[in-house]
């Protein structure tokens, strides 16, 4: 019986496109809109998370009354920096290169409608992707593994036939939980020693730099 075939899963916000601070930014607004606000070095070690564990942590006690209203307003502003958003550098020649290496690619993300609509529109990168995974389609958000999960179900591979690919300490987290390894990039801000610290087996700068050192990568062994 041959062995399943390898994948490769991928985050979206802070790993394939650059859209972490705008997002921080959108949240800092958000959350002066309703008359509570928050410090941005305080939103940006949460972004990543779920929304609603997010509201959790900034919004402690008062999430019930205004996390609601932080989250709508939210989405409003990000999506009037929508046209911001752009993929980093990379990103469509790392796609093709696991393509080539009989890597089954998923974008791995939870992003809501509306988001994965601008995250998609910025990568123009539909054709490249085997599976995109949706905010439908899991049940908590990272740090909790369903991600991980679901992604590895679309892939149709079991977690050691897989690595995934994130910019924060709660893909690492997700990933440890999931039994799947993680390599780090620091395009979300993370340094890497916190990402290492969190888990992950490998940190590179950007999609570039791992693109670069492929082969020599925890997806080269797995290619391999």
């Amino acid at each position: 019986m041959t062995s399943p075939s390898g994948a490769v899963l991928l985050d979206a916000d802070g790993t394939l496109v650059d859209s972490t601070y705008l997002h921080v930014s959108a949240w800092s607004q958000a959350f002066a809109r309703v008359g509570h606000p928050v410090d941005s070095w305080r939103i940006h070690r949460c972004i990543g998370m779920g929304s609603d564990k997010l509201l959790a942590e900034l919004l402690g006690d008062r999430a019930d009354d205004v996390g609601g209203p932080a989250k709508d307003a939210h989405s409003e502003i990000y999506d009037g920096m929508s046209d911001r958003i752009r993929r980093f550098a990379g990103v469509h020649e790392l796609l093709r290169a696991l393509r080539e290496r009989g890597l089954t690619v998923v974008l791995s993300t939870s992003a809501p409608p509306d988001e994965l609509a601008h995250i998609r529109r910025a990568l123009d990168a539909d054709d490249l992707f085997d599976a995109i995974t949706a905010d439908e389609d899991v049940e908590s958000a990272k740090p909790d593994p369903d991600l991980v999960g679901t992604a590895l179900k679309k892939a149709g591979v079991p977690a050691d036939r897989a690595v995934f690919v994130g910019d924060a300490v709660w893909d690492v987290e997700a990933c440890r939980r999931a039994g799947v390894p993680c390599l780090g990039v620091r395009t979300g801000g993370i340094d890497s020693a916190e990402l290492r610290d969190a888990g992950a087996v490998e940190v590179y700068r950007d999609v570039s730099d791992l693109l670069d050192r492929l082969d020599d990568s925890a997806i080269g062994r797995l290619a391999s």
